[in-house]
């Protein structure tokens, strides 16, 4: 008889930095983990997830998670992002914003295509290849579960569960090709940052003498702490507000998007009116809610739920992999500059396409942890992975479903 139990609140906190120690653990005690710059989550994430597996197969003990804690993060995360962005940084990564979106279609087009034609060699419907493509790699599980109930309602069985099974094991691959392949390219080109390149983390400070810089990156002042809580708090409440009244009016984006927005206008109002915040203390909550953001993650991947179709699923990713390594490396790196800021960008661009949002920056950022900052990297990723792509990826989903050889569901779609 199975036990189930569910964790949630106080001990899901716990849970999850206890995940992230390990992490950090196996990571600085086996070089393959850190040579390659596997993200920490990623390392303590799967191996929960592997140990909660073998609890079910062996023990029958199933233990889920509520996931409530988890979105909070996400927002919590994206609204530093936001706090993070100044104009200047936006308008001078206009150009590789582009550029990178351009790609980001082309590998929407290239997901569909490789589901749809592993779809057919294995006899069955081309739509359930659109599951094994941009819908699930690119979308993410809220996007394969929105595009599934909608193709299940139309006959087409068992979608959501192949979406969601792709998702997840796109959510793993993301994190796990990102850093070596960002490695791989650093070491290919001997690249290296410049030290007079402005940082990202640093960008509300990097006009300031040394001294200023030392003490605002070194020493976090309880009244920092409390204005960066009441900034992200207004982020993600204002955000989430702003949400709910465009989705009133027919106007559908993620959550999270808004929340970043918030904190755009925040720090340019804060620029325009002279009032300096410590951006070091919002950097560290980030990198806290993206940290623990990925461990809840991955941490809760149900892994024995993707062993009915292991083989198909692993063929799809193989080939997904293939597809993105080859734009990520003769594409997004050599057409955004061949310099550090691409190669950081190629490592996102990975985490993009296979995971999410989120996944990008837990790459860019086990890179620039070892190799240095990139402001260019960390402004256009996170843009083009949360709003043009998923905008993108609904039009090129929408389009594949209006081929003639997706009659069956075609009606369901108007």
């Amino acid at each position: 008889m199975e036990t189930q139990f569910l964790m949630q609140g106080s001990n899901l906190i716990i849970a999850s930095v206890l995940v992230l120690a390990l992490g950090k653990f196996l990571n600085s005690k086996i070089p393959f983990l850190s040579h390659y710059n596997i993200p920490v989550p990623v390392t303590g994430g799967l191996l929960c997830s592997i140990v909660l597996t073998l609890l079910y197969v062996i023990f029958d003990i199933r233990i889920d998670f509520d996931m409530q804690l988890r979105n909070l993060l996400l927002l919590t995360f994206f609204s530093t992002i936001g706090l993070s962005a100044k104009l200047n940084t936006l308008i001078s990564g206009g150009k590789t914003l582009v550029v990178l979106l351009a790609f980001a279609i082309l590998l929407l087009v290239f997901q569909d295509i490789v589901g749809i034609v592993v779809a057919l060699l294995l006899d069955s419907h081309p739509a359930y290849g659109l599951f094994a493509g941009s819908i699930s790699f690119a979308g993410g599980h809220g996007t394969a579960i929105a595009w599934g109930e909608v193709a299940e309602e139309a006959g087409l069985q068992g979608a959501a569960s192949l979406g969601i099974a792709c998702a997840t094991f796109g959510l793993v691959a993301g994190g796990i090709l990102g850093g070596p392949l960002g490695g791989y390219l650093m070491k290919k080109h001997d690249l290296s940052r410049s030290s007079n390149e402005p940082q990202l983390y640093e960008v509300a400070e990097s006009n300031k003498p040394a001294a200023n810089v030392e003490k605002s990156t070194s020493a976090m002042p309880l009244d920092a702490s409390f204005t960066t809580l009441l900034l992200l708090a207004l982020c993600v409440g204002i955000g989430v507000n702003i949400n709910d009244w465009l989705a009133g009016v027919g106007i559908s984006l993620p959550p999270f998007l808004t929340a970043m927005f918030v904190g755009i206008v925040l720090t340019n109002l804060a620029d325009v009116f002279k009032w300096d915040f410590n951006a070091a203390s919002v950097n560290r909550a980030g990198e806290i809610s993206l940290q623990l953001f990925l461990a809840m993650s991955l941490m809760s991947v149900q892994l024995w739920q993707l062993a009915n179709a292991i083989g198909p699923l692993l063929l799809v990713l193989m080939l997904q992999m293939l597809v993105i390594s080859c734009l990520a490396v003769f594409l997004v790196f050599r057409f955004t500059g061949k310099d550090y800021d691409a190669c950081i960008i190629a490592s996102g661009f990975l985490g993009l396409g296979l995971g999410a949002t989120p996944v990008a920056i837990a790459n860019m950022q086990a890179l620039t942890s070892r190799y240095g900052p990139s402001t260019k990297a960390f402004i256009v990723v996170p843009l083009v992975g949360a709003f043009f792509m998923d905008l993108s990826n609904a039009m090129v989903i929408k389009a594949f479903f209006m081929l003639p050889m997706m009659e069956q569901i075609l009606s369901a779609l108007g």
